[in-house]
């Protein structure tokens, strides 16, 4: 069963990772990425140099308020997942994710708001087993769409 991805980004303040991410998503073959919030355009330099050319094959548009676009998305039936480490995160490879999946990540330093987190439908953790806390969001958001891609 092939899966329609949708991938938002909320308040992600670096190009490097947005244009990161935009390379994850044509790789993974992401229907669109919605950039939320202060998450700077891939028509910038900085975001181009990076995501070498998917700034063009990958649909994007912008969005003011994340959690309005949570909503639209789950009134489209769209499974929204947040990509997140916190209590009540469940390990990324536990999801067997329906054929619509829109992917949440959130700011590099303080992820995704507690207030968004409740009107996600689910949030996964990648587990990590080294002396750090977490990834990149660019590294966690192309394994989180190789997972979702590949359940």
């Amino acid at each position: 069963m092939a899966r329609e991805l949708v991938l938002v980004l909320d308040n992600i303040r670096s190009l490097h990772n947005v244009g990161s991410m935009l390379r994850s998503a044509d790789g993974f073959g992401v229907k669109k990425v919605i950039l939320c919030g202060i998450t700077g355009t891939p028509d910038r330099h900085a975001a181009q140099k990076v995501a070498l050319g998917a700034e063009k094959s990958v649909p994007w548009e912008r969005a003011a308020k994340t959690w309005s676009v949570v909503e639209q998305l789950k009134n489209e039936g769209y499974s929204v997942i947040g990509l997140e480490r916190c209590k009540g995160a469940l390990p990324i490879g536990k999801f067997r994710p329906p054929r619509k999946v829109a992917v949440v990540v959130g700011n590099e330093v303080t992820g995704i708001t507690p207030s968004l987190r409740k009107r996600i439908d689910a949030i996964a953790q990648i587990p990590m087993n080294g002396m750090k806390e977490s990834y990149n969001v660019a590294v966690a958001c192309g394994i989180a769409l190789y997972a979702f891609a590949h359940a």
